[in-house]
């Protein structure tokens, strides 16, 4: 497998006859559709594009110029979130070279009943909580500054939307020991509420994609959601007076 996993600098160039995965949007009849679909309280349906179809099928053939495109794609997410479950960039490396390998042998099971992304994520998602059980077993290094000043965060946003979510302290540190604060404050949380924070106010995923990705109904994700900031906030209040 010739295609290379990195999450500095700019990964590789997409091929030349790669498809066009420009969104486009919703025809009104479908708008109208999810519209209604949310005022009943009922889970959209999701249709797979034309560019999402295609790409599947040249994974299901195991084109592995194709396995390079979703890692051109996704590697900087998939890596985003794994960092942020675990605050270990070296593990975060490994775990996120499992996950496209798994996503490439598994590709089979992809049913298209959610976005592509979505099903890459709950598998980057389980296979993080799996590596939170491991390294629970054995001694395990805190958050290293070097790693939080590099590591990007998805859609190169310029710093992690958590800070504008959770009402901290009226002054955190700035730069670099400010986002280091704000890691060590999530990898204090449960395993549970540190995957919703990731989700919801990092990732910045929507209630019915944090659905499929955890498996749990949306009162629930709320809840545990509201529990885990109130805990991330005092963790600040307390450390940066």
């Amino acid at each position: 497998m010739e295609a290379t996993l990195r999450w500095r600098g700019t990964l590789t160039d997409p091929p030349a006859a790669a498809t066009d995965s420009t969104p486009q949007s919703p025809a009104p009849s479908k708008r109208l559709a999810r519209a209604r679909a949310r005022a009943l309280g009922q889970r959209t349906p999701y249709t797979m594009s034309l560019a999402e179809r295609l790409l599947i099928a040249r994974l299901i053939e195991r084109d592995e110029q194709a396995f390079g495109e979703i890692v051109r794609q996704y590697g900087d997410k998939v890596f985003s979130l794994i960092y942020r479950m675990l605050g270990n960039r070296q593990e975060a490396e490994d775990v996120a070279q499992d996950v496209f390998i798994t996503v490439f042998k598994t590709i089979d099971s992809f049913r298209g009943e959610a976005k592509f992304s979505t099903w890459l994520l709950r598998i980057a998602a389980n296979h993080a909580k799996n590596r939170i059980k491991h390294l629970a077993r054995r001694p395990t290094e805190g958050v290293d500054p070097e790693d939080v000043s590099q590591v990007r965060v998805s859609n190169d946003r310029p710093g992690p939307p958590v800070q504008s979510r959770i009402e901290g302290p009226d002054k955190l540190l700035e730069a670099v020991e400010s986002e280091r604060l704000i890691q060590e404050a999530i990898a204090n949380l449960p395993e549970d509420q540190r995957l919703l924070v990731v989700l919801r106010d990092v990732e910045e995923l929507s209630y019915q994609e944090i659905e499929e990705i955890t498996g749990l109904p949306e009162g629930t994700i709320k809840s545990r959601l509201h529990r885990a900031r109130m805990a991330v906030k005092e963790w600040l209040d307390r450390h940066t007076r």
